[in-house]
């Protein structure tokens, strides 16, 4: 095939992807005049398309028609570090909550998910399910005082729990007063839809509840910690009826 030919079917490809992903109404006779080649031409430039895993149907009889299949895309998904932290995080919760609706396919998703980290990220996210706990909703009370946290603490806090790594916060109390500490993030209590943490504070060297809805700022630490048992924090959940794994 000459230069000019194969740079052709090139472009022609680009643009013929392009438009299926595009999820337009593409019809192979309409497509060929337009691309100024026959559509037996833009057959075999379909074809080379399927080869490379494009899943694309045809409809038959006239017009022919063309598509991507409808679950296209959900094998290119791609997550980034904090998506995929977050992810593993929700996963955990539903896992406690024992739903059968949200059940079903959780264990393969956990699985395929987890095949993204390295061996030691797998090692520190095998123990999440031990460090989580669910609650009742919160009341209504306390729901009212309730505003959703700032993405760019909950990001942070997050990874900071996972990899168990020290956390400093900027942290405004029930009272109004505001304190910076360095804490140890060890468990996460989800009392809907708040969520809390039971931490270690290294200020005060005792455990402690912050809300992470009044964590003002945060950041994470190069210090590490060793997980304490939840034994340590049972007394700050005493009369708290939580799920425990």
């Amino acid at each position: 095939m000459a230069k000019g030919n194969v740079n052709d079917r090139l472009q022609r490809l680009d643009i013929l992807s392009a438009r299926l992903k595009a999820d337009e109404p593409l019809i192979v006779r309409e497509l060929a005049q337009e691309m100024g080649v026959s559509p037996r031409t833009l057959s075999r430039d379909i074809q080379i398309l399927r080869e490379r895993g494009y899943p694309i149907e045809a409809d038959r009889g006239r017009g022919g028609g063309i598509r991507l299949h409808w679950s296209w895309g959900l094998g290119q998904l791609k997550l980034s570090y904090s998506e995929a932290i977050d992810l593993l995080i929700s996963l955990a919760v539903m896992e406690q909550m024992k739903s059968p609706l949200l059940m079903a396919n959780l264990q393969s998703v956990k699985t395929k998910l987890m095949a993204s980290f390295s061996m030691e990220m797998k090692h520190s996210i095998g123990k999440i399910n031990g460090r989580i706990r669910v609650t009742e909703t919160a009341s209504p009370f306390v729901q009212g005082t309730y505003l959703p946290p700032d993405e760019k603490v909950t990001k942070p806090l997050h990874q900071a729990f996972v990899l168990q790594r020290c956390f400093r916060i900027c942290y405004k109390a029930e009272t109004g007063e505001i304190t910076d500490r360095a804490i140890e993030p060890h468990y996460l209590l989800f009392s809907y839809p708040i969520w809390y943490i039971l931490a270690w504070d290294q200020l005060r060297q005792d455990v402690r509840t912050f809300r992470c809805d009044r964590i003002l700022k945060g950041d994470i630490l190069e210090e590490t910690y060793r997980l304490r048992p939840f034994t340590d924090f049972e007394k700050a959940m005493e009369g708290v009826n939580a799920i425990r794994p």
